[in-house]
């Protein structure tokens, strides 16, 4: 059983001191580290207390922060996508 094709929807946002914790309306709640998020992890707590849930729940915005996180992305355990993800190749 996949648990994503519920369509997880936050319910609600708050934050401690080191993490960021989403309340679903199912009942669950995802506590996520606020250094995953940079513009988060620099905003002061009154602009991280700022935010819209969008898309009936699938989303996170920060207008003050032009910071969007995707709820979805979160349960999957992705932080910060904005910078590009750096690869190891090594030459065969």
């Amino acid at each position: 059983m996949n648990t994503l094709e519920n369509k997880p929807a936050a319910k609600s946002v708050s934050f401690d001191e080191l993490n960021l914790c989403v309340d679903f309306i199912d009942g669950r709640k995802l506590f996520v580290p606020i250094a995953y998020f940079p513009r988060l992890l620099k905003a002061t707590m009154e602009q991280r207390q700022k935010v819209i849930i969008s898309g009936g729940g699938v989303g996170l915005h920060w207008d003050e922060l032009d910071e969007d996180i995707s709820v979805r992305n979160l349960l999957l355990g992705f932080g910060d996508t904005t910078k590009p993800q750096v690869q190891n190749f090594q030459a065969a």
